[in-house]
């Protein structure tokens, strides 16, 4: 392998707890002008409390790159097994602290 492909090559590490994933049903996105906060969130039907079970802070650049590449795996998903169907849901009552800026 080249020296240069060397370079341009970053070693991941996954421990085995973080591969196992956290489930999440709901995500909530806030900003400010130098940053954007998603909130995943597991909310189970007829429990009356959600829960945050992770944050990802992101500068906007990251988010629009996040943007780009969530947005080209689901065309390649719908390539490989048709049209994804985004179901109505009534809107949720969101209560979960106040607003504020970073």
């Amino acid at each position: 392998m080249s020296d240069q492909k060397q370079q341009n090559q970053i070693n991941i590490e996954l421990d085995e707890k973080t591969a196992e994933g956290i489930y999440s049903n709901l995500a909530i996105i806030n900003h400010s002008v130098s940053e954007f906060v998603v909130d995943f969130i597991s909310m189970m039907p007829g429990a009356p409390k959600a829960k945050v079970k992770s944050r990802i802070v992101l500068t906007p650049q990251h988010a629009k790159k996040f943007l780009k590449a969530l947005s080209d795996n689901v065309n390649r998903f719908e390539k490989a097994h048709g049209t994804i169907k985004d179901y109505e849901q009534p809107p949720l009552p969101m209560n979960f602290g106040p607003t504020g800026e970073a």
